[in-house]
């Protein structure tokens, strides 16, 4: 039996957190067809792009990013209530979204103390910055914080995101058509600092009086290209490319190791 769709009242409920205009009943019937519509091109999308992930998945996944587990994070809400008896998927939903932000604000901080440091890996140190930064201590530091407002600017991203994990995976997923294991995702980002970092120096050689023109203006287009993460795509095509050439099902850093990065 097929499931019913969207009654027009609780559309019209969802749709005025959208606009402060009333909604016409024929509208909100409209609005029911047009979003069942686009369940329709949706979820059939969603269910190729899990199975070619995973074969054997017998659940529908979000197949563009990982999010906390919706079960452990309502056990965790339901622990920190005390005026109301449970929690609903709504409330979970709005929980995951807020904690998944949170946790990319701390991440954006630790990334930009990192990179103040030039290495491509997140040490204790930077997340006790970030912390202290965004005043998530007890204590005020000052200095801190001012460190992590002059690294943000530094940050390498993609459209105006970070360069984190969940960034690698999505592209991962995106262009790659394959999980990547956490092995291979430190590797990369290492990889990635270190030619940047071989870049950057290039660029300072060959911008010295009597350095090549030529030579100077093809470093800037591989930075360019570092700094759009076209070649963080490339990468991770070839390794997935290396991967189901050798019959794996995800990319290790075996076949990040032996890519080369120039």
């Amino acid at each position: 039996m097929p499931a019913k769709p969207y009654s027009s009242g609780h559309i019209g409920a969802v749709a005025a957190n959208y606009t402060q205009m009333r909604i016409s009943g024929a509208v909100k019937q409209q609005l029911v067809e047009l979003l069942c519509e686009e369940l329709d091109r949706l979820v059939p999308q969603m269910e190729s792009e899990t199975l070619a992930q995973d074969p054997e998945r017998k659940t529908l996944d979000d197949p563009n990013r990982t999010r906390l587990n919706y079960n452990r994070t309502r056990e965790l809400m339901i622990d920190r209530i005390s005026n109301i008896e449970s929690v609903g998927s709504a409330a979970v939903q709005a929980g995951i979204e807020h904690t998944e932000q949170h946790l990319a604000k701390i991440l954006k901080h630790a990334e930009a103390a990192a990179d103040k440091d030039r290495v491509g890996t997140i040490k204790p140190r930077h997340l006790e910055i970030a912390v202290s930064g965004m005043g998530l201590d007890s204590e005020d530091d000052a200095v801190e914080l001012e460190v992590v407002e002059e690294t943000e600017t530094l940050v390498v991203g993609q459209g105006g995101g970070v360069l984190t994990r969940s960034s690698l995976l999505s592209l991962a997923r995106t262009h790659a058509k394959m999980p990547v294991t956490d092995d291979a995702v430190e590797e990369l980002i290492d990889t990635y600092y270190m030619v940047v970092e071989k870049l950057e120096g290039d660029i300072r050689a060959h911008a010295q009086l009597g350095g090549n023109p030529v030579q100077f203006i093809e470093s800037i287009n591989r930075m360019k290209t570092l700094m759009s993460l076209g070649w963080m795509r490339s990468m991770l095509i070839k390794a997935a490319t290396n991967a189901r050439e050798r019959g794996y099902k995800r990319i290790d850093i075996e076949q990040i190791v032996h890519l080369d990065p120039y």
